[in-house]
């Protein structure tokens, strides 16, 4: 691992809840680990007065309720230490010089050396705003030091508006201080979709249209729009999951070998897919795009709502909470080869998966327990929760006769490693200290992205008629969706069964 250097860590919008819910857990708990670097400091900017003391008791009850603070004392105190607080009004370029006097008190007290990162934990549209104060303050550079900027997802509405913004970002931060966080990049089982491939020389050979029937990409939660009703409503499935990090997911599965594990090499990769997705027009969209919305049901011995009952929704609100899309990578390796992307809230499970379906054999030979005569084998890597991978195959059922039946050779990373798996935020972090930008999303990847869905979006706001499925709460989703999938004997694999099937499907 590289050495991290000095350094102050600086978030911008810390009263958030995204600080402490997840920024400064994970910094506490790379505290633990002794992965911070010898000479460090968090300063937290916001609007809010409160006094450093203040902040830092507001920070420890949040700490308190995880496992590495549960035990509290030295260590927990120790880091508290460490934690400083600026009231500022970060959307005034007259306030940065504040700003500026403060990163270089602290800058000489823990003899940082100018090293800093500023991690926006503000809303999307003041990235270009707090990048141009910093900027204009001059403390987006230093004479002895590096400066870098991580920003937080969303990035952009729709294609225009991501451009803006990195428009805005690149006239204040070169691309190499830039880092756009994508957390599902940070989970240990999206990394190993690398080295699967990569370090295993058995499936490589078979990774391509010649043995490859079609690709799945799920992302399912059981929970609906909670508390987040009113930002849900202006965003929806296709932007808020899809189009970053399911598509990045996509690009890891398809992507060529890199021609070394380095940021840049494995980002041009990953461009090149997405540059290679077939573009939707208007009758595509009609047909490889299915959308809809949780309608209330019961199940559990629990009546749930539907998504227009929520709290902050339009009652006759028409946001996709669910969304399932076919698309097509055109180059030399996935020609003709279907992926198939999912993704919905109030769904039986919460799971996330990528499933590779390979060719059936050529010759039927033997009958499955369930009368089928093809052997389709998979391979299911799960990236959350019980992390693995799950290989299907066919084997002999004992007895007379060659009957046969699919079972499953699999490997869980609880099997490796004793400890918890290191949440995504703190590798995705120490990556930045480091300066890896490897795990980080490109300019270019997240303008692509915005162009693959973008089409989709203007096809449901040009095009009233084209339908919102409702589906209710507990199940996989608008049974419209199976009508996706090419081949009469393939359907969606469905880690678990509908909570509630009582036919109240519907178009909204």
């Amino acid at each position: 691992m590289k050495v991290v250097e000095d350094q102050l860590f600086v978030i911008i919008g810390a009263s958030g809840d995204l600080t402490a819910r997840k920024l400064i857990p994970a910094l506490f708990a790379l505290y633990v680990r002794k992965l911070l670097p010898e000479h460090f400091a968090v300063l937290g900017v916001s609007r809010t007065a409160h006094t450093t003391e203040h902040y830092r008791q507001s920070l420890r009850k949040a700490l308190e309720g995880i496992p590495e603070g549960r035990a509290g004392g030295d260590r927990l105190d120790g880091f508290m230490k460490l934690i400083y607080y600026l009231p500022l009004e970060t959307s005034d370029p007259q306030c940065y010089g504040d700003l500026g006097k403060r990163l270089a008190e602290l800058g000489e007290q823990y003899q940082t050396s100018g090293n800093c990162i500023f991690y926006l934990a503000t809303p999307p549209v003041l990235f270009g705003r707090v990048a141009g104060n910093l900027h204009t303050a001059g403390l987006t550079r230093h004479p002895s030091g590096w400066r870098r900027i991580i920003v937080e997802k969303p990035f952009g509405y729709d294609l225009q508006s991501a451009r803006s913004i990195n428009r805005q970002l690149l006239d204040c931060f070169p691309e190499d201080q830039i880092y756009r966080i994508d957390h599902y990049l940070g989970k240990e089982t999206v990394q190993n979709i690398m080295v699967t491939r990569f370090s295993n020389g058995i499936f490589e050979p078979l990774w391509n249209r010649n043995y490859v029937n079609h690709v799945e990409i799920t992302s399912a939660e059981n929970l609906g729009v909670e508390n987040r009703g009113g930002y849900y409503d202006g965003s929806g499935a296709l932007r808020d999951m899809l189009q970053n990090h399911l598509l990045q997911l996509m690009a890891m599965v398809a992507m060529e070998p890199p021609t070394r594990i380095s940021a840049n090499a494995i980002r041009n990769e990953t461009l090149k897919v997405l540059q290679s997705v077939r573009p939707l027009r208007l009758p595509e969209v009609e047909k490889q795009v299915i959308r809809g919305q949780y309608t209330g049901s019961s199940y559990r011995g629990k009546q749930y709502i539907s998504y227009r009952q929520e709290k902050g929704v339009r009652a006759d609100s028409h946001t996709e909470t669910y969304v399932a899309v076919k698309l097509f990578i055109d180059n030399w390796r996935w020609g003709q080869v279907p992926f198939y992307i999912r993704t919905g809230k109030r769904l039986p499970a919460r799971v996330t998966e990528i499933v590779v379906h390979f060719r059936p054999t050529p010759h039927k030979l033997f009958c499955f327990d369930e009368g089928r005569f093809n052997a389709d084998n998979q391979l299911v890597i799960r990236i959350q929760p019980d992390e693995g991978l799950l290989l299907k195959l066919g084997m002999k059922v004992p007895g007379a006769g060659f009957n046969v039946q699919d079972v499953n050779l699999d490997f869980h990373y609880a099997d490796l490693v004793r400890e918890p798996l290191p949440e995504a935020y703190q590798r995705l972090i120490v990556d930045c200290m480091q300066g890896d930008a490897t795990l980080f999303t490109r300019g270019d990847a997240i303008e692509q992205s915005w162009d693959i869905v973008d089409p989709i979006l203007r096809a449901w706001a040009d095009n009233p008629d084209i339908p919102l499925h409702g589906y209710p709460a507990g199940t996989w989703g608008p049974a419209q969706a199976d009508s996706l999938i090419e081949g009469e004997s393939y359907t969606w694999r469905y880690p678990c069964r509908n909570l509630v099937d009582d036919g109240l499907y519907c178009e909204l």
